[in-house]
Formats: C-alpha cells, sequence, structure tokens
C-alpha cells in the first residue's frame, strides 16, 4: 500500500482542497471533510495510507 502526504490548502464548507507534499504538484484535491479528521485548519499536514487520512 502506498503512503501519500498532504497539507489542507483550504476549507470551504464540507470540503477541504488538499496538496500533495511528497511530490511536485499544483493540483488540488478536493475531498469531503466527512473522511479527514474533525480537528483539521488550514495548513494542518496529513499522511494518507490504508485509505485513511491522519494528522501527522
Amino acid at each position: 500500500m502506498e503512503t501519500w502526504f498532504y497539507e489542507v490548502a483550504g476549507i470551504d464548507g464540507d470540503y477541504a482542497n488538499l496538496r500533495r507534499t511528497d511530490i511536485e504538484s499544483d493540483e488540488l484535491k478536493l475531498v469531503a471533510r466527512a473522511l479527514l479528521p474533525p480537528e483539521i485548519t488550514e495548513g494542518t499536514k496529513l499522511k494518507y495510507e490504508f485509505m485513511q487520512y491522519e494528522i501527522v
């Protein structure tokens, strides 16, 4: 299973925009906040592994 690292670039209602930090990329990934830890804020670092997000 692969592991990806993200930073919360912005929060818009029930969604958050995530930016990959483990590779060079300007693309944002839109993710439902229900799939993310409830205590996230802009700038929070996340790890995605085994189909789950966790705060790093």
